[in-house]
């Protein structure tokens, strides 16, 4: 018993996964926070966009 509970002490290996799940978090957090910040661009971008096409089909 006492060396079942020495290897499972030593195991890594759960560490390791919660590391590149916080990660991958972080970087998820990132993205929504860039992009919350440029929907207001990406959106004036879309809407001249838009109103160039239909100026064109006019």
């Amino acid at each position: 018993m006492t060396k079942f509970i020495s290897r499972f002490a030593k195991d890594e290996s759960g560490a390791t996964a919660i590391e590149y799940g916080l990660i991958a978090a972080l970087i998820a957090v990132a993205l929504i926070t860039v992009l919350g910040t440029m929907s207001g661009q990406l959106k004036a971008t879309f809407t001249k966009v838009e109103n160039s096409l239909k100026d064109a089909n006019a």
